[in-house]
């Protein structure tokens, strides 16, 4: 019976193949990267960008940590427990652990993958009887010798895509803790507002109460009676609004906690104001800095990366594509032969394909990368604009805020004293039930003026520190660290 387990071949044939592997091995098709220049101005529009940016005592932002920018010991608990439990932050974090198993995959295709196998069968020998063959060993199965930095592109693209994932864990981040930080604010101002309606819905009452007393003995008319009753009715339904709005600015803080409200964080709403809160200054930077401290600009610009990679790919799809299928091991045609001495041997077939007739699919592939790397190009030189619009909207925001604020607190300060001038003269009868009616309406107007611009200005200085990038987990690219790798 002939064998048909025959493995041996003489080495000394593929020597030169596998030197010609080694000589042309690391040839990179991707297209050298350069960073697009930015699409914005050099300097924040007007002068608001010096409004604070010159103040010595302020901490450089480079340093300054979220918890010394939120120092309230309430909001940093807030914002810890949000950190921890937030379900958008875990995705956040779970997508950076699948797009490094992924980064995985492309780097293992680098390498051969080795494997136990064991084969046998069984033909027709043309002579009534049959043919037995059995092999076992191990085997190399297509591995490709990337020539044209093929299987490197993707590893590169895997890697840029990887970092991507990374700074956008940390724009998840960032947003979250302003957002946090936001949402405490609105349930203080809320609590705040309903203080006044409910001081307010008593005071009107009390006014309604005396003004049926005189409708009742003829000092006053109708109409002022009726006045009284719509003042009172505005308040109550203006109370019933903050009521609603206040139950649910509760039920979006604890959306982002990612649990009930802390009943510490409860007791301190009744106490604490948006006066006394602070936050730290914030010093304006540089446009340019952005690119260093945004994590959004920083993902953009890996995923700009990842699509010029791809192209590289594209570009070695045109080429010759080399793989390798080898083994080693023992072959015989029975089985209780295949382990004795001289049944082993090897084998290894190179196999070299070239494209000549695709019907354009490469091609098409090849443009599909171009055109995926322009738009790359084009998102990244957005995130640009939209952190510059940002840094400049927060900074308008902070000069105009201060005045408006300024401003609201001398008209509660105005309203407040003309209120008592006026009740001092209805009671002196100087003045008429209308003009203290009146001036009740505007102070209340003026108290809830104030403290919806105090929220305002406080906001503001959040969207400043997270338009900055401020929160992030440190102010140099994640690619830095990772890239040598």
């Amino acid at each position: 019976m002939t064998n048909s387990y025959k493995l041996f071949r003489p080495l000394a044939l593929y020597t030169p193949a596998l030197t010609a592997i080694l000589l042309v091995a690391g040839c990179s098709l991707i297209p050298t990267y350069e960073r697009p220049a930015a699409p914005v101005a050099t300097q924040w529009p007007g002068a608001i960008s010096t409004t604070n940016s010159e103040n010595k005592s302020a901490q450089p932002f480079q340093a300054m940590d979220w918890k010394a920018f939120y120092a309230d010991a309430t909001l940093q608990e807030l914002v810890t427990a949000a950190l921890a439990n937030n379900r958008d932050l875990r995705v956040a974090v779970l997508n950076i652990e699948q797009a490094r198993a992924q980064l995985g995959v492309r780097r293992a295709a680098q390498f051969p993958a080795v494997n136990a196998a064991l084969t046998g069968s069984r033909t027709p020998d043309g002579n009534g009887g049959f043919s037995n063959s059995y092999a076992a060993g191990l085997a190399v199965t297509s591995y490709e010798f990337d020539f044209f930095g093929r299987v490197a592109s993707l590893k590169d693209q895997a890697l840029a895509q990887y970092l991507a994932s990374e700074e956008a864990s940390q724009t998840v981040r960032i947003s979250l803790m302003a957002s946090v930080a936001q949402g405490w604010l609105n349930l203080l101002a809320d609590e705040e507002l309903l203080g006044v309606s409910r001081e307010t819905v008593g005071t009107r009452e009390d006014s309604l109460k005396l003004m049926d007393l005189k409708l009742q003995y003829g000092a006053a008319s109708e109409l002022d009676q009726r006045l009284a009753q719509s003042l009172l009715e505005s308040a109550r339904g203006t109370l019933a609004q903050q009521q609603r709005q206040r139950a649910q600015d509760e039920n979006a803080l604890v959306l982002l906690l990612g649990q009930p409200l802390p009943e510490s964080a409860q007791k301190q709403l009744a106490g604490t104001t948006l006066a006394s809160m602070h936050l730290a200054d914030v010093p304006a930077g540089l446009p340019s800095e952005l690119l260093t401290r945004r994590p959004d600009i920083r993902q953009a610009e890996q995923l700009l990366i990842a699509s010029n990679a791809n192209i590289g790919a594209a570009r070695a799809a045109f080429f010759p594509n080399i793989t390798l299928t080898a083994a080693f091991g023992s072959g015989s045609s029975e089985l209780s032969g295949l382990f004795k001495s001289g049944s082993w041997g090897w084998t290894a077939a190179p196999q070299l394909l070239l494209p000549i007739f695709d019907a354009g699919r490469n091609q098409s592939n090849l443009e599909a990368a171009k055109a995926g790397r322009d738009i790359a190009v084009a998102q990244y030189e957005k995130a640009i604009q939209s952190a510059f619009r940002e840094v400049a909207d927060a900074l308008a925001g902070r000069d105009t805020l201060t005045r408006q604020l300024a401003a609201s607190q001398g008209l509660l300060q105005a309203e407040s004293e003309r209120t008592r001038l006026t009740k001092l003269r209805f009671d002196a009868g100087a003045a008429s039930q209308l003009d203290w009616l009146d001036a009740q309406r505007s102070l209340f107007i003026a108290q809830q003026t104030l403290v919806q611009t105090q929220l305002a200005y406080l906001q503001n200085q959040i969207a400043l520190y997270k338009s900055l990038g401020g929160g992030a987990r440190g102010t140099e690219p994640a690619g830095q660290a990772v890239s040598a790798q």
